[in-house]
């Protein structure tokens, strides 16, 4: 698939780091670097900006990696870019460690995902069909031996 894509930061494109990868790593563009004090969120701009085909979404979705490590992570997880959205793609970073964090510009702070979605069209019912699960949550299944 193609998309069309302005690149204002002075990073490459975002990439698939190997052939099977899900996500795209997305870097910071900043000027100065940005320091995340605990529990303290911010805005981080990428310099990228995107237009996805119709039906498709990209997902803004946390680094594994900064989040055990660093515990840093996004807020609005997985963020949702949708097909009609011509801003620059920014990043809700937080910090939950209890040290500061230190964000550089061209650090790598998120990945992006383009995914497929639906348009779900309602069916006024007045009832639903059984399922072995029912109205069951948050925990029903429990822990099986």
């Amino acid at each position: 698939m193609k998309v069309k894509i302005i690149n204002r930061s002075h990073h490459a494109l975002p990439a698939y780091a190997t052939e099977q990868s899900a996500g795209m790593d997305l870097r910071a563009s900043i000027d100065e670097p940005i320091v995340l004090q605990p529990l303290e969120r911010r805005l981080v701009p990428t310099g990228l900006y995107i237009a996805l085909p119709v039906g498709f979404e990209a997902q803004i979705r946390p680094r594994s990696g900064l989040a055990l490590k660093k515990g840093i992570t996004l807020l609005n997880t997985p963020g949702t870019i949708d097909a009609d959205y011509r801003g620059e793609i920014g990043v809700i970073m937080i910090n939950l460690s209890k040290e500061p964090f230190e964000i550089q510009d061209g650090d790598r702070i998120a990945q992006m995902v383009i995914a497929r979605h639906e348009h779900a069209e309602w069916v006024d019912v007045d009832v639903l069909d059984e399922t072995e699960r029912g109205a069951g949550g948050f925990g029903h299944t429990g822990v099986k031996n």
